[in-house]
């Protein structure tokens, strides 16, 4: 029912998200655009099928009546992936059988893409943001359709969780991604592990 389809990088600032990747995997990120509904701003990277992207609050924009998805409000300290993101034929398929506080729709557009999207009324996504965002592509067109090849792939993708055993009990109904692990630790944490032109890169 669910399929990967991005990483997201939480910054501070534009400039010091995109810094990070691109220093980490030594390929350039593509702009993206501005989230006006959200006041955020991004940058994107190809991954084969999948993309990831690097987001942070736009100082340029005014602040949202609303909290800004990803818990952008309440982030701080250097970026990391903070989320991962899946997506549906049917959004609300996957909203019925995921958590509470999932079922707030928006409808959102940049550019030549449109989407439907779950984002919690809070920001929060469950399972303290380890519970992936979900999607519902519009139209034909797909990031990783206009975004410029880099030759980088994704490899696996590490899940770090307190209840671990729980979110993989939960997500083992719902998704098939031989990529994914999830592990046991103190902390929620990602790892990505990405083949780039200089080899498999590690992005935390």
């Amino acid at each position: 029912m669910f399929e990967l389809d991005h990483l997201t990088v939480c910054a501070n600032s534009l400039q010091e998200g995109v810094a990070y990747v691109e220093d980490a995997l030594g390929v350039a990120l593509t702009a993206g655009g501005e989230h006006q509904s959200m006041g955020t701003h991004n940058c994107l990277l190809a991954l084969d099928d999948v993309y990831l992207e690097v987001i942070s609050i736009n100082p340029a924009a005014p602040a949202p009546d609303h909290p800004r998805w990803f818990d952008l409000d309440n982030f701080s300290g250097p970026p990391r992936i903070t989320n991962w993101a899946c997506k549906l034929d049917i959004l609300r398929s996957g909203i019925a059988v995921s958590p509470d506080g999932m079922d707030n729709i928006l409808s959102l557009a940049l550019g030549d893409l449109s989407w439907w999207m779950a984002v919690p009324k809070d920001g929060k996504l469950p399972y303290d943001n380890a519970y992936p965002a979900l999607i519902e592509w519009r139209g034909y067109l797909h990031p990783i359709d206009i975004l410029p090849s880099r030759a980088c792939r994704l490899h696996s993708l590490e899940l770090i969780h307190p209840h671990a055993m729980h979110l993989n009990h939960v997500l083992s109904h719902l998704l098939d991604e031989k990529r994914l692990t999830i592990q046991r630790g103190d902390i929620v944490k990602f790892r990505a592990k990405i083949e780039t032109p200089h080899g498999l890169r590690v992005l935390e």
